[in-house]
């Protein structure tokens, strides 16, 4: 007998968005160090924080709703939209955090002239957020998609 499968739950797909998010900015910031040249140690040993998983889990519940409202809509727009909505949740959690325990994990003070709103935000990487969200249209279908098995019933 075929087991049940039902689609993942929001609450599952944010943490599949904050586990794949985890692991995206621990590559990012491995790969960043080398080729920015501040960094020769070719280990690419990345890092990320505890605050980053529900940060990005909050995909599920900010981004899709989102994407599903722009889905006819031009990918120039589709990307400023993403990329609009990235930098503001990066400013809303970023002062939160520096609110609640006095800091900001991702502090870009002093790291590039772009930086905003006390190192919360870098608007030099509003291109990269765009993109990112173009990419993670198809993640959303994917794990919109994605069946979840569930376990055969005892004495079904």
């Amino acid at each position: 007998m075929q087991p049940d499968r039902r689609p993942l739950n929001r609450l599952e797909r944010a943490a599949a968005y904050g586990v794949l998010g985890w692991g995206t900015e621990v590559a990012f910031t491995a790969v960043q160090g080398v080729v920015n040249g501040t960094s020769r140690d070719w280990r690419l040993r990345g890092h990320s924080y505890l605050w980053m998983l529900p940060i990005y889990g909050l995909l599920a519940f900010l981004y899709e709703p989102l994407h599903d409202r722009m889905r006819e809509r031009p990918a120039w727009q589709r990307g400023f939209a993403y990329a609009s909505g990235f930098l503001a949740c990066e400013l809303a959690t970023g002062t939160a955090i520096r609110r609640a325990v006095g800091l900001v994990p991702w502090d870009y003070t002093g790291r590039s002239r772009f930086a905003m709103a006390h190192g919360t935000v870098r608007l030099d990487y509003a291109p990269f957020w765009a993109l990112a969200g173009l990419l993670i249209e198809r993640l959303d279908d994917g794990l919109r998609e994605a069946p979840l098995r569930m376990p055969a019933r005892a004495g079904a």
